[in-house]
């Protein structure tokens, strides 16, 4: 990282390492907001249906990069989404020819679109040692879905029941706990030094459950994991400006119509492409960390991927004044709100 002064910071241009970019319209209207920051982003395969093949996955980017703006430059990093029909032979073809970069597990109904995720983890263990053998990450949606399990709980639980065996199990399976949210997340992190790493989302260090709740719903805060106490958005805070290389910038951001947000049954998701890298440098400016935001967002990940970084470099500028970020994105489906800090910004990338 370059600060030229203490009003300008130019950095490695960044990744997102956990991206939803829909499909159709919606991917025509948000790939842009990512795409004007982003060099590459790993994408999310829960589309209706599942991206679960490698032909799938090589369509999927396709259709991706034709809704890329011609002068706009960005890789996508495609996944597959794990069954228990997942082919361990043609997902090791298609990470042999470089087309996917790691595999997503959804434990069955746990957020958007997982009705196709994993119940029986025996099912799945073939696929996972072939991961292991070839250095395939697999990336977890770490909760668990039980019935009896507090929502508030479900990833401590996860962590107990579901990752640590399973990790166990297979030596040298490298994992990507996604989108942490808790303590117990960032202690799992920093006592296993082996094959782990973890995101954290830009939303997820910025509000807590009270912003969800208090003064009425907001569903624009409601995403899945659900942001939990204080206690725990602050240990995320400390990790994501600590320097530690395991910890790195996976935004989630997860576009639905404001019809589907302000709904009686709302999907879950926080919108935060447009303004993520504002957004983090005011978080770690107000940590006293701004030395560390390059790490975070731009270096661990790539790598953890075992990837080069960027080549490329965006220069953020603090202003006087409050940047004004749009209220909304428009798309063919809807409305889509960006995510409000609920404070104001001074940050913003330099054009």
């Amino acid at each position: 990282m370059t600060q030229t002064t203490p009003q300008t910071l130019t950095l490695t241009r960044p990744d997102d390492w956990h991206l939803h970019l829909r499909d159709g319209a919606m991917l025509q209207a948000v790939l842009p907001e990512t795409a004007r920051h982003f060099g590459r982003a790993i994408i999310m395969p829960n589309l209706v249906p599942p991206v679960v093949t490698g032909a799938q996955a090589a369509a999927y980017r396709d259709r991706i990069l034709a809704a890329l703006p011609g002068d706009m430059s960005f890789e996508p990093l495609m996944t597959l989404y794990l069954t228990e029909d997942t082919d361990p032979g043609d997902m090791a073809a298609a990470h042999a020819s470089g087309l996917i970069k790691a595999v997503k597990l959804y434990p069955a109904g746990a957020t958007t679109n997982s009705a196709s995720g994993v119940r029986d983890f025996d099912k799945v263990r073939p696929v996972l040692e072939k991961m292991a053998e070839i250095g395939l990450p697999l990336c977890v949606h770490g909760e668990v879905t039980d019935s009896d399990i507090d929502i508030f709980d479900r990833e401590a639980v996860f962590i107990d029941r579901v990752l640590d065996p399973v990790r166990r199990a297979t030596p040298g399976l490298r994992v990507v706990m996604e989108h942490i949210t808790t303590a117990n997340g960032v202690d799992y992190v920093k006592a296993n030094a082996a094959d782990l790493g973890a995101t954290i989302t830009t939303h997820h260090l910025i509000i807590n459950r009270n912003h969800i709740l208090v003064g009425g719903i907001k569903p624009h805060y409601y995403c899945l994991p659900v942001a939990k106490r204080e206690e725990h958005r602050l240990a995320l805070r400390a990790a994501a400006t600590s320097g530690d290389a395991r910890f790195f910038l996976g935004t989630d951001s997860a576009p639905h119509t404001n019809p589907n947000k302000e709904s009686a049954c709302g999907c879950a998701g926080c919108f935060t492409a447009t303004n993520t890298m504002a957004l983090l440098a005011h978080v770690f400016e107000e940590d006293g960390a701004l030395d560390k935001l390059e790490g975070f967002a731009s270096k661990n990940g790539p790598a953890f991927y075992r990837l080069p970084e960027n080549d490329s470099t965006i220069t953020l500028v603090k202003q006087d004044a409050p940047t004004a970020f749009p209220e909304k994105i428009e798309s063919g489906e809807g409305p889509v709100t960006v995510f409000d800090p609920g404070f104001p910004v001074h940050w913003t990338v330099q054009a």
